[in-house]
């Protein structure tokens, strides 16, 4: 058996798979529970130019698909900055705290990777 812990909209699942023969494999998954919080990344100084401390990354390789803010514009913890496309999937990037666009480090159709900057905050 395998266990396996998948997100879906926010809420975690833990699963389980038995690996069986040539049949399909009976899949048992527990009752949802709250999904995580992401610790918010830490503060580092401000960088020269008018960069924000807070940086937003993205979480998966992709592409940008919509930059949904702009430089200046306030945001909440949440709201979404940049639309990445993944697997054919439109995966929000989303504002770890409150605060104000301070840079979009990136344009549409740029590929990007996993942890790379994509905007910061003030």
């Amino acid at each position: 058996m395998k266990n396996y812990t998948i997100t879906v909209n926010g809420t975690v699942y833990d699963v389980t798979v038995e690996e069986g023969g040539a049949g399909s494999a009976p899949v048992r998954a527990a009752a949802p529970k709250a999904a995580p919080q992401a610790p918010a990344p830490a503060a580092a100084p401000a960088p020269a130019g008018d960069a924000g401390s807070i940086e937003v990354s993205a979480s998966v390789p992709g592409k940008v698909f919509k930059v949904e803010a702009s430089v200046g514009q306030a945001v909440k913890a949440g709201d979404p900055i940049i639309i990445l496309e993944a697997m054919k999937m439109e995966i929000p990037v989303v504002a770890p705290e409150d605060g104000t666009v301070a840079s979009i480090d990136v344009s549409v159709g740029d590929a990007v990777e996993s942890g790379d900057v994509l905007a910061t905050l003030n």
